[in-house]
């Protein structure tokens, strides 16, 4: 007679469990395991002003007008914080774990404010959707600002819409498209940035000169 054997199988359903068990081990470890994801870089439209003052020299002794920036509006696929690149006509594309800070609409804001006042030509530049009154008031609408990868060296190009408006009667005083480019110092979206930020700068300069020598 065989002798009675006491030790458990290793086939079968114990080889299934064993399996089960170091499946469940790796994955625990897997979440464990720090994440190696490249974290989101930011970037912001920060562009200084160099508007030169264009306040005539009697300015002092006369009321300056009030002049009120309703926020700026952006294009479709323009309005958002993700940073844009064109390879192909037409086709948008952005870049991966690279954002602006906020929309460029919104950032907008405070580098038009920046760009009047240094005008000298008025007594208040205020930005503000509603819920205030001046002299005139200037809207403006973003049309495109994009890394154009189509040219070589790559540029990038940015189109302003902008229209100036008596505050009181709301009638269109003047309108204008500004149209800049900057070539890129580098195929990278902080090169694409710096480009951005220079582009943007010189159509504000132009922008604040166009609406600080219109008559009112």
């Amino acid at each position: 007679m065989k002798p009675f054997n006491t030790l458990p199988r290793t086939d079968g359903w114990h080889a299934r469990f064993i399996g089960v068990v170091c499946v469940a081990a790796l994955s625990a470890c897997s979440v464990l395991k720090p994440s190696t994801t490249e974290p989101p870089a930011f970037y912001a439209l920060n562009a200084a002003p160099t508007t030169v003052p264009l306040r005539a020299p009697d300015s002092a002794t006369r009321t300056l007008p009030t002049l009120i920036i309703t926020p700026t509006r952006a294009a479709a696929g323009f309005d958002s914080q993700r940073i844009i690149y064109v390879r192909h006509a037409h086709q948008l594309e952005y870049f991966a774990h690279n954002e602006w800070i906020d929309t460029p609409a919104r950032m907008l804001g405070p580098l038009l404010a920046s760009s009047m006042e240094a005008t000298g030509a008025f007594g208040a530049v205020v930005v503000t959707p509603a819920g205030a009154s001046g002299d005139l008031r200037l809207e403006t609408d973003i049309i495109r600002l994009q890394h154009n990868f189509e040219t070589r060296p790559s540029r990038v190009q940015f189109t302003l819409r902008a229209y100036l408006l008596d505050d009181k009667t709301r009638r269109v005083l003047a309108w204008r498209e500004f149209h800049g480019e900057a070539t890129a110092p580098s195929d990278t979206p902080a090169g694409g940035v710096a480009a951005a930020n220079q582009a943007v700068q010189a159509e504000l300069t132009k922008l604040a000169q166009f609406v600080a020598a219109h008559p009112r």
